[in-house]
């Protein structure tokens, strides 16, 4: 089973760029769908984007489409998220996921079955 270690979070400001990674170990990423997903306090963990096995297809939530941009390098075995013009409702802390069992890349939590312990972003404004 694969193991996943998120980084490069921090503290920007309003309008900021910051690029998370997800390093993957203990598989082969390729086989997996790989999402991003997020959880401010006092809230419900929420979906933030989605990417396929092979990179072919992305989904993005309404909140960070045209900010944000997920990819990955199954070489390398990593997954990144590409945030612009950050806002302080992206405030959170940020998960990388993994899915190997379904055919069709999710967007919903409960499909996902490997977990990152979590970065957290900050943006003050």
């Amino acid at each position: 089973q694969v193991q996943l270690v998120e980084s490069g979070g921090g503290l920007v400001q309003a309008g900021d760029s910051l690029r998370l990674s997800c390093a993957a170990s203990g598989g082969t990423l390729s086989t997996y769908h790989m999402g991003w997903f997020r959880q401010a306090p006092g809230k419900e963990r929420e979906f933030v984007a989605a990417i396929s096995k092979s990179g072919g297809v992305t989904y993005y939530a309404d909140s960070v489409k045209g900010r944000f941009t997920i990819s990955r390098d199954n070489a390398k075995k990593m997954v990144y998220l590409q945030m612009n013009s950050l806002k302080p409702e992206d405030t959170a802390a940020y998960y990388c996921a993994a899915e190997r069992l379904g055919l069709l890349l999710s967007i919903r939590e409960y499909d996902y079955e490997y977990w990152g312990q979590g970065t957290q972003v900050t943006v003050s404004s």
